[in-house]
């Protein structure tokens, strides 16, 4: 026997009138310079469902843009739009950025399966949205992490074609020759291809300490730099992130951007 919610799923799908199909207009936004998120990403930002689950939903005429049914994925919806799911207005999450001094013996992950401590529980209850951690820093590098919600940005800043200036204040196990300073400023070959520093100095005319200069995003690459040379790297403290500093942050410390800062970030208003 058909249990009352079978009966009532078919009754409602035999009254729901069968959706038009409906192929948006190019929409413009109404802000100058938004792009715009897909509608897929929107519900699911929202907490109703899955990206995939929003497609399928999308598809049987369950979700409208300012009053008009919409089928097509990969429509766009921009910051005023209403949108509805079965009749009832959703709104996006929130979006959120932090910017937070990643402390040593701390893992750039949203969890671990080997229970150790993630950037993740050093917000646990402070941030209601979901958030996760824009690239990574090795488990025993510190400093400048961003982390936020936002998808677009989160891809901008961590696609191989971003190449944006960060900073590392690099400590060593011995002092780093005059030969072998020239050699990183000049370029030499890893495993993965050729890499140089942009620049790089000592610190203090202490030649075991240096603040490096570099726009590289590969896996580890400033301790596989000098490991190549045969130094082991004791401390290693991003100083410098997508136009963000720790000033002012104690290790482990977080806090929210500020309006100067977040608007700097989303125009990419930095080296």
């Amino acid at each position: 026997m058909r249990s009352q919610l079978e009966d009532r799923a078919i009754v409602n799908a035999v009254q729901r009138p069968r959706p038009q199909i409906y192929t948006p207009k190019p929409r413009k936004p109404k802000i100058s310079g938004e792009v715009g998120v897909r509608l897929n990403r929107f519900i699911a930002n929202s907490g109703i469902c899955s990206r995939r689950e929003a497609d399928e939903y999308i598809q049987q005429g369950l979700i409208s843009i300012n009053g008009q049914v919409v089928t097509e994925l990969g429509t766009k919806v921009f910051q005023n739009d209403e949108v509805r799911f079965d009749n009832q207005i959703i709104k996006g999450e929130e979006k959120v950025y932090i910017v937070m001094n990643k402390p040593k013996n701390c893992v750039t992950t949203t969890d671990d399966p080997h229970a150790r401590k993630t950037v993740m529980d050093l917000i646990a209850g402070k941030c209601p949205q979901r958030i996760y951690p824009v690239g990574r820093l090795d488990r025993d590098t510190t400093g400048v992490l961003l982390l936020t919600n936002d998808g677009e940005l989160t891809e901008k800043l961590t696609h191989p074609s971003y190449n944006k200036k960060k900073i590392y204040h690099v400590f060593l196990d011995r002092k780093l020759s005059q030969a072998d300073f020239e050699k990183i400023l000049k370029g030499i070959y890893l495993d993965d291809g050729f890499i140089n520093a942009d620049s790089m100095s000592y610190i203090d005319g202490d030649q075991t300490q240096l603040g490096l200069e570099i726009h590289s995003g590969r896996n580890r690459i400033v301790r596989r730099i000098f490991e190549s040379l045969g130094y082991r790297v004791d401390k290693l403290d991003r100083v410098y992130f997508a136009g963000l500093t720790k000033k002012n942050l104690r290790r482990g410390q977080w806090r929210f951007l500020t309006d100067k800062e977040l608007a700097i970030l989303r125009m990419g208003a930095y080296e």
